[in-house]
Order: structure tokens, then sequence, then C-alpha cells
């Protein structure tokens, strides 16, 4: 029965390699593609696109590119004074040498105005000189204007100013920071950075720090990175706008034969396919085909478009090669997307050694019991 031995092994091999059923860790490139070679595209339910030099410009023209979910706004230069706004209050001392006047008594050289609040049409009332427009203008200029209003009535009259911001001239630091509270704005041209330093500068502890910035009911986000590279981005504030900080919640899961198997956050602003396979452990040397690396991706029913506006489906999957150098170098400049999922497929090598191994183990259990072919 000794001939017997190899055709009866080589049998149990293909019998075995044509079982879809053999314990592995990963699916094959083909069996996760293998719809795509229906003739018919009317039934395909989802796209493959190889990652290349030549498609990558068509990819990043595709909605929702770059993964932001909100707008942000540029700077816009102003000059650094402090300027006095409805709700804000003036404090104003008035000195006069005159022994008599409407405004002293005798040996009284100076009389106080505290907290004249600034209503909201930006005026004033001040007894003898009736109502005067002080906002949009600086502390020293609505002095003058004061003062020069109170020689009419005084001729010796000097007046003195200081005023304090309302809360339509604060800003909140909401949360992110060492020191969260209600700042005062220092001058018109205060800035995000600015109010974060005045914080005490971001939490050490929060992941790639996130922006956001609510403005008379509207969101805006950026990053502090971003902040960081582009001075343009950095925006002057307005009276009653919150900032507050918090952790990058975007996240991508990798799957399959991958170093790990996991939810991975955004540790940047902008993540390739490279440093993706570096954040999850490359792939398992063992098993993993560095020739079917996936990465599926969802888009949303309204970027579907024909041609190179969109992709023709839902559901597209991106296929990287990393066994070439067109393929390593596309998978550098492809961008990944929060919520998608990278997953590195199996090798066919790794389930020929599970049938081997399987083979052996039984050819193995045979020989202990005394079968012999």
């Amino acid at each position: 029965m000794a001939p017997l031995r190899i055709p009866v092994l080589v049998g149990l091999i293909f019998l075995a390699a044509g079982c879809s059923n053999l314990p592995r860790g990963a699916a094959l490139r083909s069996e996760i593609l293998q719809t795509q070679v229906a003739d018919d595209p009317a039934l395909r339910d989802f796209t493959v696109a190889p990652v290349t030099r030549a498609l990558l410009p068509v990819y990043a023209a595709w909605p929702g590119h770059g993964g932001t979910r909100h707008s942000w706004i540029d700077r816009v230069d102003q000059p650094e004074t402090r300027i006095i706004a409805p709700g804000d209050s003036i404090d104003i001392t008035i000195w006069s040498t005159e022994e008599n006047g409407l405004l002293t008594t005798p040996g009284q050289r100076f009389v106080a105005l505290p907290q004249q609040r600034v209503g909201a049409g930006g005026t004033v009332f001040l007894p003898y000189v009736g109502t005067i427009k002080v906002s949009g203008m600086s502390p020293e200029t609505a002095r003058d204007r004061i003062e020069a209003e109170y020689v009419e009535v005084t001729p010796s009259a000097q007046v003195q100013l200081d005023f304090s911001e309302g809360r339509q001239n604060t800003v909140s630091l909401v949360s992110g920071v060492a020191q969260p509270g209600s700042y005062p704005l220092p001058d018109s041209d205060f800035t995000v950075l600015g109010l974060i330093a005045e914080g005490g500068g971001v939490a050490s502890s929060l992941r790639n720090p996130q922006i956001r910035l609510n403005r008379d009911g509207r969101l805006y986000g950026t990053s502090v990175e971003r902040l960081l590279e582009n001075p343009r981005l950095d925006t002057t504030l307005e009276g009653g706008d919150k900032v507050h900080i918090e952790a990058d919640d975007r996240k991508f899961l990798s799957l399959g034969a991958a170093g790990s198997e996991s939810v991975h956050y955004f540790d940047q602003d902008r993540l390739d396919a490279l440093e993706a396979m570096a954040i999850i452990g490359g792939v398992a040397e063992s098993r993993a085909d560095p020739g079917g690396i996936l990465v599926l991706r969802r888009y949303p029913p309204q970027a579907v478009a024909p041609g190179a506006k969109g992709p023709d489906h839902e559901r597209v999957v991106f296929t990287i090669d990393l066994t070439s150098a067109d393929g390593l170098f596309s998978a550098g400049e492809f961008e990944i997307l929060p919520g998608d999922l990278v997953y590195a497929t199996e090798s066919p090598v790794t389930s020929a050694q599970t049938i081997f191994g399987l083979l052996g183990s039984s050819l193995g259990l045979a020989s202990r019991v005394g079968v012999s072919f």
C-alpha cells in the first residue's frame, strides 16, 4: 500500500484546499473582492479602487476628502486698542480747581461718577452734559470727548476715565486648559491663541487637541496644530465668543492579518495609509499578504457621482499593494479618513501551511493507531 501514499496525500491536499472553512484569522484578497468579477456592473454593490499614482488625484477630488467636519474663521487684523462697547462700565472722575463750581463743593477738588453702564445704544448719561456716545471709542478718545463737554460747564475740568468690560466684551474659555473661565478682551486684536495662553495653555493629556469656537450660535473648529502652522488662522475674537479645547475623537479600525486588530484614534490632523500601517503595527509577517491591503470606506449617498467627480457606489474598497514601488509611494499619499477600515488580507501560503499542518497531524494520528496507506 506504500505506493498509494503520495496520490492519497495529494488528493487530501486538494480536498482541503477546496474547503473554505480552514482555520485562519483573515480572508483572502480574492474572497473579499470576488463579487467584482460579475460581468453585469449592476450586480456590483461596491467599487474596487486601486491606489496608484495615476488615480490619487481622482480620489482626492471626491467629496469628503480631508475628513473635516467644521469650517473655521481666518484672522482679521485689528488695531491693538481697547474699545468700549455696550454693556461695559466706565468710572469717571472729574477734577476741578473751582471753589464753587457746579460739580464740586467748597474744599472739594473732584467728583466721582462710578459704574456708568454703557447702554445698548452705546451711550452714557452724565450730569450737566447729558447723553454722550462712547461705544466704538478707545478709553483715551472717550475721555477726551467727555472732558471737552465738561470744559463747557467747568473750564478747569479734567477728566479721568477707567472702564471694565461687560459680558459683551468678554470671551469664555470653557475647557481643555489649565485655567478655564471668563476673560476680558484686552484689546480689539485679541486672538484664540492669545486666549489659550491666558488660560495656561492646552492640557498635555489631550490627543491632537481640537479647538471649537462658538460664535453667534454657530460652531467652528480646527486644530491647535493648524493654528501654530498658519498664523492667518489665529482668529480674532469677538465679545461673547466661547472657546473650548477637546481631544481629537476621529478614529479608524484595523482588522485581519494586521499587527493589531483595534480602534485607533487620529494623533495628527492628516493620516496617510503608510502612517496608519505604522500605527497598527504593520502586518503579521507569517500570515499577511502585503499585496492585499484593503481600505474599506462608506461614502454618503450624495457623494455618489458619475465619472471622476465621485465614486459610483457608496461602498468603496481601495486596494493597496505594498510589494511595488508605486504602491508604497502611493500609500504614502493616500489619506485615511475617519471611519475607514484598514484590512490586511491573509496570504494564500498561510492556507497551504494550515493544510500541511492538518495533514501532518492526521498522518501522525494515523501512524499512532496503526493505519497505513
